[in-house]
């Protein structure tokens, strides 16, 4: 009994030193957010009555006193915010429905929505990232309502995001529901990982880009970059 828990504690002590050594490396193995088979069995309520009792016991092991007034509410709140808000882009059934509309104006230069601001949250330490998104595409004979871009981007941002695979994520709907590889985005984002703790450096951010098709020229992405008037 002895001898298997000081090899349990070792292992711990192992995984610990790799996640300490690691720091906040953004290890990105799938472009896909990692989730388990089972993630949607539960219903919404069942999922925030878990997460309630499991968020009391981290308080209550924090030493908090929850039969103050101001707490006593709390981990009921928190449960139905991350399944109902901060992370509800993990169901797909949340996923905005889109609808194209024919380019009557064939108007053939391209279309820009600028300043798209999202809230995620970086799933290393559950601590925001709150930024903007830049879009920009040529219409291939249909084009999106606005709002529906703005629908796009939180909706995989709601979720524990590294920036650089949401980046890829958004890019990705944006092609196919829009039927064109002329894409560009740009996304720009504080994280408060960084911000709040570590380093506490308050003023960087963080610049992820893709581009697809008529994007990838030079002559396309200064002007890109232009009318969203950003120099990164």
């Amino acid at each position: 009994m002895g001898k298997s828990f000081e090899h349990d504690a070792e292992i711990l002590d192992a995984v610990r030193k790799k996640i300490e050594d690691e720091g906040d490396n953004h290890i990105l193995s799938n472009i896909d957010t990692p989730i388990t088979e089972d993630a949607f069995e539960l219903s919404d309520d069942e999922k925030i009555i878990q997460i309630e009792k499991h968020f009391k016991e981290i308080m209550e092991v924090l030493g908090l006193d929850l039969t103050d007034d101001s707490l006593k509410g709390t981990p009921y709140r928190v449960a139905k915010m991350y399944v109902k808000e901060m992370f509800s882009g993990l169901n797909p059934d949340n996923k905005p429905p889109v609808s194209l509309f024919e380019n009557k104006y064939e108007y053939d230069e391209m279309i820009v929505e600028k300043n798209i601001t999202f809230y995620s949250n970086c799933e290393h330490h559950f601590v925001p990232i709150i930024g903007k998104a830049h879009i920009a595409y040529i219409s291939s004979g249909n084009v999106i309502g606005l709002s529906k871009m703005h629908r796009i981007v939180n909706y995989y941002a709601k979720r524990p995001q590294v920036q650089e695979r949401m980046t890829v994520q958004i890019f990705n709907e944006l092609r196919k529901v829009l039927k064109t590889e002329d894409v560009g985005l740009v996304v720009d984002a504080d994280h408060l990982c960084v911000s709040s703790r570590g380093i506490k450096d308050i003023t960087s951010s963080t610049v992820t880009v893709e581009l697809g098709g008529k994007f990838k020229d030079d002559k396309q992405w200064t002007k890109f970059l232009a009318l969203i008037k950003t120099d990164k």
